[in-house]
Formats: structure tokens, sequence, C-alpha cells
């Protein structure tokens, strides 16, 4: 579904990461590895659109998205879902307003239809009584949860996930990683997710990459056990070696 092959990443002359990479197949969960400024968001910037890579291809099917016209890269952003770090709900609008938003942007069902399946996806993350709230209203995981909603209401093929639990309590964490396990399963989507929280990389993840900050390139690939098994690398030895892997594996 996502092939991303030596992908380079630039902030004007300053190299991010090049050399980058992997395939990503429908019903696996990606993570994105590494410690602080080693590049991961602006990675995934790179893979939904908001920034142009300095070289290398980003394949989606058969489509090369950045050799793409303008309305099949549109076409093609409307097969993703994206949960950004801090949910970014709009605070003028209600829960429910907030989910209907994109659905009403593709124009894909009627205004009835729009509105039961943002119920249903509420209800799949447990919001469905909170669906009149305004976010401001809402716990930091809950607005989590909303924003995930929000991200699997259009039926993506690819869904994003941009930290999604950075900022939560290990009790609110575990139930964001069920909820991710769970709506993989009911909707068969690849996801790609980024994050450095060993718990949730451990308890969810399929197969990564693990990009390295001093080198700017990726030093290891594989799901995460398989990574602090097999690599010899020190620097994904250090990352995956912390003390909040017993939480993990516990």
């Amino acid at each position: 579904m996502l092939q991303v092959r030596d992908l380079a990443m630039r902030f004007g002359t300053r190299l991010v990461q090049q050399g980058v990479s992997f395939s990503v197949e429908p019903g696996r969960i990606f993570a994105i590895m590494g410690g602080s400024g080693c590049g991961k968001s602006t990675l995934l910037k790179h893979l939904i659109g908001l920034l142009v890579p300095a070289a290398g291809t980003v394949r989606y099917d058969e489509v090369d998205y950045w050799q793409a016209d303008e309305a099949t890269q549109r076409q093609v952003r409307a097969g993703f879902g994206v949960l950004f770090q801090s949910a970014a709900l709009w605070s003028s609008m209600s829960v429910l307003d907030n989910v209907l938003l994109p659905m009403q942007q593709q124009a894909r069902w009627t205004p009835a239809e729009q509105r039961e399946r943002a119920l249903e996806v509420l209800s799949w993350v447990g919001l469905a009584d909170f669906a009149d709230y305004a976010p401001a209203d809402l716990s930091g995981g809950m607005k989590k949860r909303a924003g995930l909603a929000r991200a699997v209401a259009t039926e993506p093929r690819v869904l994003f996930l941009d930290e999604p639990s950075a900022g939560l309590d290990p009790i609110s964490s575990r139930r964001l990683d069920d909820l991710i396990l769970a709506i993989r399963e009911r909707t068969g989507a690849a996801v790609l997710v980024v994050s450095h929280e060993l718990p949730s990389l451990f308890a969810i993840a399929d197969d990564g990459i693990f990009l390295d900050a001093d080198s700017k390139r990726p030093v290891g690939q594989g799901g995460p056990r398989a990574l602090l098994e097999q690599s010899t690398h020190p620097t994904v030895q250090a990352f995956l070696n912390r003390t909040a892997l017993q939480d993990a594996t516990s």
C-alpha cells in the first residue's frame, strides 16, 4: 500500500534524514521510532503531503505521490486519516462536529449518513455520550480518542498517528493502544505511528524503522521486539532497553 524509497529530508541546507526506505502493507501497524530530534514527525509530514522530499519517492499503491498532479494527490489524500499529537480539535466546534468535518469535506455521504457514521466511530472510542461536548470539556485522553474517531471517520486506507500516547497517563495510554488495535481489526487499514513511548510501541507495532539523529540515516528496521533482540546498534539498544520496557513486558 505504501512504499518509500531513498527518501531524503532537508530544511534548507540542513539534512534531517536520508536513505529512508520501507514498505507498509494493509492491516499492519508500522512504527517510526527514534530519539528526540531524529525526524520522526518530519517524516510523517513528508508522507501525508505537507513537506516535499529533497529526494526519493513516496508511492501509494502505484501512484508516485510527489510526481502526481494536484487532482491525483487530492484523491490519494482522501484515503488518509491523521491523528495529530495535540489531537487538533477545533475548539469552536462540538466533538460531533469535529468528527463530521472531514466527511463534509469529501462529500461522499448524505448529511444523515455522515451523522450516523460520526456517532458510530464515537461509539468505537467510548465517546458517544460526549458528542455535544466542547473539546475544552474533555480530558487529554478523551481528546486523543475524539481525534482518533475523526481520523477514522472517512474510512481511510492509511491511518497516521503522531505521538498518540504523548502526555497521557499509563491507563489512558493503554486504553488508546487497545483502541488502535481494535480499529486496525475493524478497518484493515495500514497504520503508521510515530512514537517514542516504549510500552505503546511494544504493544501495537508489527514492524518499524529506527531513525538516528547522529548519522541522519535509519539504523534499524523491524518490529520493536525484533530490534531489541537482534540489533547490535548502540543507539537502538539504548533506546529500547530503557526502564519503561518493564511496563511493556509485564
